[in-house]
């Protein structure tokens, strides 16, 4: 049987971040991936955007490590030549009842500790962005762009020249508990089985990582880790209209999204999304006939703007604990030694601001192991 000090279940950018902190202090590291690459689902199916931090609670860990992570990631993006834009972002408030929103948002952001907050007046919205409709708006000057395969590519170099592994086409099957901690069943494409045994195993699962726990053996309705994916497309935008809008875009948010916002890409392109709708079945279809729906919604702040300047883009699908109607829920980031697994982390819910935040969670991560 293969042994390993560490083993990481999932390639997407957190995986790859908690692998490279791990390999940076030293530690031996291996990363199982079922698929042939790093960052298949989740992490390359976004809107690529560094968040500011500015929408959730204060105490919580999304917004603890969202405005941690937005100043490391900046870091970690200079210091390793990974492409970005700090494009800035605008909330636009289109209505009296949305200034008061975005006032709340401004209150919130400021108490998490986001940077570059200020309100921006209807004249100035003009001189800064004269095709976009609105009132008012909100400015936060500290939101980007991270071109994110790039980055998870140099977390992955990162990794394996360090002498730690990624094994790509490696599907979790099964997980037995030892007494020096994990057994964990491992099959490969062409049917041949392994095991590999452990003493820490981090679950970075993304939309398996509900699974992954109870596969483990925890009792995933009872501590509350059971997903409820949601899923979220984008449109792209006529090419005619490149350049007429160079901050991110976006309305005020609801209850389980960020709203239907305007993407500007790093290389100027322009798309719409993401909307935000639960689902059972995880495909990555794009429903043309939504099209009537971004359109409306982009219409409200878009001058531009014609139905036939859309056309299906892509599509991802969020981790989301927060179940239909339910209240906001954070990140769980759980050493489950109280539970009776030492040995184990579980990274259960890691949706947006998971990307700007993955810095910050792999040194939380690494802090709940070794401090």
């Amino acid at each position: 049987m293969e042994k390993a000090d560490i083993v990481i279940i999932g390639a997407g950018v957190v995986g790859l971040a908690v692998g490279a902190e791990l390999v940076k202090a030293g530690k031996d590291v291996i990363i199982i991936e079922r698929n042939n690459g790093f960052g298949r689902e989740t992490s390359s199916r976004n809107s690529e955007v560094i968040h500011a931090g500015l929408y959730y609670p204060s105490e919580s860990l999304k917004a603890k490590l969202c405005v941690e992570g937005n100043r490391k990631l900046y870091q970690l993006c200079n210091e390793n030549n990974i492409p970005y834009k700090k494009s800035g972002k605008i909330i636009v408030a289109e209505s009296n009842e949305e200034e008061e929103k975005i006032k709340q948002v401004l209150k919130q952001g400021t108490e998490n500790g986001a940077r570059g907050l200020r309100l921006i007046s209807k004249s100035e919205l003009q001189s800064l962005e004269p095709n976009i409709i609105g009132e008012m708006g909100l400015l936060s000057e500290e939101t980007g762009i991270v071109d994110t395969h790039k980055l998870m590519s140099f977390y992955e170099h990162f990794i394996t020249e360090k002498n730690s592994i990624i094994s790509y086409n490696s599907t979790l099957t099964g997980v037995t508990k030892s007494q020096s901690g994990y057994i964990l069943n491992i099959s490969e494409p062409d049917g041949v089985s392994f095991e590999l045994e452990t003493s820490i195993l981090i679950n970075c699962a993304g939309l398996d990582c509900d699974k992954v726990a109870s596969m483990i053996g925890l009792d995933i309705e009872k501590l509350g880790y059971t997903l409820s994916p949601c899923k979220g497309e984008y449109f792209r935008v006529s090419g005619r209209h490149r350049g007429k809008v160079s901050h991110l875009i976006y309305p005020v948010p609801t209850k389980i999204s960020l709203g239907l916002h305007l993407v500007v890409e790093l290389d100027g392109g322009l798309k719409l999304g993401p909307n935000a709708f639960y689902v059972d079945e995880l495909n990555y279809n794009v429903d043309e006939g939504h099209v009537e729906q971004f359109f409306e919604s982009g219409i409200r702040y878009l001058n531009f703007l014609k139905r036939e300047d859309l056309s299906p883009d892509q599509s991802g699908i969020r981790p989301k604990l927060q179940k239909p109607g339910e209240v906001f829920r954070d990140f769980i980031i759980k050493d489950e030694r109280d539970n009776g697994y030492q040995g184990l982390v579980n990274l259960i819910g890691i949706e947006s601001p998971g990307l700007t935040a993955a810095p910050a969670i792999a040194d939380y991560v690494f802090k709940l192991l070794f401090n």
